[in-house]
């Protein structure tokens, strides 16, 4: 696809200053070429690999590059996974990725890695109200520091700053912080989980991996009765967050165990979504993203999140101002784009 974003198609002989924008995960890879006159949204092509299909990133950039007929002079790709001194590895793929050689294997001057937690708190700064879901109105306050906080396969927490030429994020592993329990129910929580884990992080509690977590709690250690049906549905396969969290959300007959499965699990994330708040004086607003949060966002607006957001004793007046939006849709690979462009202008003209 070559489309400059208002149906045009931009010329390839042009002297623009390209950029390669990627969102590198284990299953796809988002891949997208930007300029800086004309900016992150407005991409001159864009399109999906699955991941498993080439035996190293570099090529398969090389075989996207060939087929949209672009050069770029540089290149700002985010991954699933720390990034640390220029390098990263992918959690479910065998790619190790440095910036120096993917640079070198690509011909081009520049590569910039970045998490892709990251990258989705860069595009926040740029999108719409039709992509946010409002969970809790507030002030926002003009310039203030910005919370993001992903519940997703794990627990992704990332801040923003304003700077002198806007907002930068910044990555955090806060999701591996030590689990603090509020009440007596997830204190009891927290001793069987110390039974299974030397570290009980708000990620064992708070994410995709941790609500199967809190369903054999409730279910073995509080009495819950798991019905037949999503016993059985559960017994079917690997991933048991999702079956879990559709019976608990079923319009029609919610299952019982899976919705105090949910309860339980608002009530955490909006802890740690206030804690986050709090550690980063968020005044300019907290940010759910990943596909857990926009599967939950009407979930969000009732009383187990929000009390537990604004339960903060003498800074609960504070928690009150802060809005709370769900970013809606992917959004990293704009993020990437985003903060590839800044760092390309940056670059002296080659």
């Amino acid at each position: 696809m070559l489309d400059g974003g208002d149906g045009t198609r931009p010329g390839l002989d042009d002297h623009r200053r390209l950029l390669l924008a990627g969102d590198v995960g284990g299953t796809k890879v988002d891949l997208a070429v930007v300029a800086i006159e004309l900016g992150p949204r407005r991409p001159l092509a864009k399109r999906r690999y699955p991941s498993a299909a080439y035996v190293s990133l570099a090529e398969m950039v090389r075989t996207f590059l060939g087929e949209v007929g672009l050069e770029v002079e540089a290149a700002c790709l985010d991954v699933a996974g720390p990034v640390i001194g220029g390098e990263a590895r992918l959690t479910n793929l065998p790619w190790e990725i440095s910036e120096p050689s993917l640079a070198a294997a690509l011909g081009v001057r520049r590569v910039w890695l970045v998490n892709d937690l990251v990258a989705t708190a860069n595009a926040i700064p740029l999108l719409g109200p039709d992509e946010l879901h409002a969970v809790k109105e507030g002030q926002a306050v003009p310039g203030g520091t910005i919370a993001v906080i992903a519940p997703g396969t794990g627990l992704g927490e990332a801040f923003l700053t304003q700077e002198a030429d806007g907002y930068r994020a910044y990555a955090s592993e806060g999701g591996h912080a030590a689990f603090a329990p509020t009440n007596d129910l997830e204190l009891d929580l927290l001793r069987e989980l110390l039974e299974r884990f030397d570290h009980v992080s708000f990620e064992r509690v708070a994410s995709g991996v941790g609500i199967p977590n809190l369903y054999e709690f409730l279910r073995d250690r509080r009495g819950g009765v798991e019905s037949p049906r999503l016993a059985v549905r559960l017994t079917a396969v690997q991933d048991r967050t999702r079956p879990i969290l559709e019976a608990a959300l079923d319009p029609l007959e919610p299952d019982p165990l899976a919705h105090a499965t949910l309860v339980l699990f608002l009530q955490i994330l909006g802890t740690e979504s206030a804690n986050l708040a709090l550690k980063m004086l968020a005044t300019g607003g907290v940010y759910l993203a990943g596909g857990i949060a926009q599967a939950l966002r009407d979930a969000l607006r009732t009383a187990p999140f929000l009390q537990a957001f604004t339960r903060a004793g003498r800074f609960s007046a504070m928690l009150e101002r802060v809005p709370v939006h769900v970013v809606m849709g992917e959004v990293a690979l704009l993020g990437a784009a985003s903060e590839g462009l800044r760092l390309l202008s940056g670059l002296p003209t080659p």
